[in-house]
Order: structure tokens, then sequence, then C-alpha cells
């Protein structure tokens, strides 16, 4: 008997009336979310517009998503194109079935289309983006966990993953592969961000390591995994892919480093100078507004003299001297008004 187990839920996908929710693409849906809103925040702390990385994931995300499912459908054909399978069920991406490297890959391109038309580097863009990247693949990885899907072999580890009985699927307790993969993402955008500031990576750096980060966990998760899978020389494909980009990106990172150390003083053309002019613009109305409240000050200090001589004046019994004295008072404080106002003309 399970004492101590993770449920899977009864269902992947809640009805609001006619509008179906489904899990998986509101985990996507968030994932990206996220990873828009903290990179426009790393982007713009390095100088970037805000803004900048939303208008260039509008090229990314869809790019992305096509290249996702377009890996998995090539890497899974089996699931879709064999004997008793309806091939319609490949454009089906709610029912899952997203493959990272090839979202990466595809994604990339969409990333540089916008990069290329906004006149920004792509490798600082990637940069802002990448732990934002991690952070949004651990919480698009939630989304197998609505579909009880990708989950590793048996186990009554208290923290076992309880799968129902379906299609493609024997009841049992398994390991959550997905909540090893989503933490995993999440060291790995900690990672990133602290060798970040710690060593201001720049030119595609951070991007890389983010990659070769990532692709550390996804060898050594993927090998537990039991979902049907091709295998070459006794590893899933997705095992070679890990360990082939792992080395690519570690290679990138040397070189980079090597070719172009440092980190890029400008990443977007024309922010520095807008920033810096709205800096001064703020910096002038405050100066006026002080001249304006010193001259509003002055203007009622004059206007309260003006009363009080003038109340002098009407009150009481007074010699003519007294009355010359409080005229020549008040023509001498109009007359101060008059150049005051001049002046500050």
């Amino acid at each position: 008997m399970d004492l101590a187990y993770i449920p899977s839920p009864s269902t992947g996908v809640i009805n609001l009336g006619p509008i179906p929710l489904r899990g998986y693409a509101f985990c996507i849906i968030i994932g990206v979310f996220i990873a828009v809103w903290f990179g426009n925040k790393r982007w713009v702390a390095r100088g970037g517009r805000s803004g900048t990385v939303a208008d260039i994931a509008v090229w990314a995300v869809p790019f992305g998503l096509v290249g996702g499912r377009l890996y998995h459908v090539i890497t899974d054909y089996q699931l879709y194109f064999s004997e008793g399978e309806n091939w319609v069920d490949a454009f089906k991406i709610w029912q899952g079935g997203l493959g990272i490297w090839g979202a990466v890959a595809l994604g990339a391109v969409g990333a540089w289309i916008g990069c290329r038309r906004r006149g920004i580097p792509l490798p600082a863009w990637a940069d802002a983006l990448a732990p934002g990247l991690a952070l949004a693949q651990a919480c698009g990885r939630w989304g197998n966990w609505f579909n009880q899907e990708l989950y590793g072999k048996e186990t009554d580890l208290p923290w076992a993953l309880k799968i129902s009985e379906g299609p493609n699927r024997v009841a049992g307790t398994y390991h959550p592969t997905f909540l090893y993969e989503s933490l995993w993402c999440v060291g790995a955008a900690l990672l990133v961000i602290w060798a970040d500031r710690r060593f201001k990576l720049g030119h595609g750096r951070v991007f890389a390591l983010y990659v070769a980060a990532y692709c550390a966990g996804r060898a050594w998760i993927e090998y537990m995994r039991v979902d049907e899978a091709h295998h070459i020389l006794g590893l899933r494909l997705n095992v070679w892919t890990a360990l082939i980009v792992f080395v690519l990106a570690v290679a990138y990172f040397v070189i980079s480093a090597k070719l172009r150390p440092g980190r890029e003083e400008i990443v977007e053309p024309g922010a520095a100078e807008e920033a810096a002019e709205a800096a001064e613009a703020a910096k002038t109305g405050d100066a006026e507004a002080d001249a304006d409240s010193e001259s509003a000050e002055d203007s009622r200090d004059g206007t309260a003299a003006k009363e009080d001589v003038a109340a002098k004046a009407d009150a009481g019994p007074r010699s003519d001297t007294d009355s010359k004295s409080a005229e020549a008072a008040v023509t001498t404080l109009e007359k101060n008004d008059t150049a005051e106002a001049a002046k500050n003309g």
C-alpha cells in the first residue's frame, strides 16, 4: 500500500461553459509570460528599451511552437503516421508533445528575424532571455503532469507520481520526471543569474551556459523515462541530442570568451540617449516646478505685506505724515513686484 505519492489530476481540461481550459496550454502560456516579463527586466537593466523583448518574442514564440511540434512529430512519427493512427492528431498540440530542441532551434530563427528588424544583436537579446526561458521550461513541464505523460520508471518513493489507467499507460506509481526537470530548470536559472552577475558574461555566453546546464540535467532525466522512443547504440535519441548540444554550448562558451571577452556596452542603439534625455527632461521639469513655487511664495509674501500696510493705513485716526508714509510704502511694494515680475518673465 502506497502511503505517500503525488496524485495526478483526474482530467487535464476544465470547461468554463463552452470554453475548455487545457492544463498543458495554460502552463505553456504562463511560461511564455514569465520569460518575457523577466527577460524585459534584464534587458532594461542592460541598457535596452522596455518592450523590445516582447516585440521580438512576437516572432520567437510562434516559430518556437512550430519548431517544438515539428521535432516531436518527426522523432515520434509512429504516433501519428503508423497503421491505425490518425495523422490529424499531429496538429493537436494541446494533447502534449513539444520538443525543446526544435523549439529553441526554430525559435532562435524567429528571434533572429525580430532582432534584425530592430537592429540589435541576437546574442545580447538571448543573454537577457536565458534565465527567464529556463523558468518558462520549469513551468511548462507541469503540462506533462496534467496530461499524465513522460514519467519515469516505477518506484515506491514517497514522491512517486501516481498514474491512472489510460491509453498507452499502465496504472501505478512512477518517478515524476516532469518534477525533476522542473526543479532542475529552476536551478539552472539561478545558476545563470549568479554567473552573469559574478562574471559579467556577454556575447551569448549567458545563453550558452543555460543550454549547457539544461542539457546536463536533461541527459540523466531522459534516461529515466519509460515512454516509447528511438534508441541509438542503446541510448534514447534525446539523450544523444542532449550530449551533443551540451558539447556545442560549452565549445561556444570557451571560444566566445577568448574571441570577445567582456560584455556588450551597447545592446540597443539609441536607448541610452533616450534614457538620458528623459532624465534631463525630468530634471528640468523639477527645476521649473521649484522656480514656480518660489515665485508663487514671493507673490504671496508681497501681497500679504501690501495688505498689512493698507490695513495699518486704514486703521483709526492718523496724522498726515503717517498717511503719506503708508501710501509711499504701498507704492514701493507695488514697484518691487513689477520689477520682480519683469525679471522672472
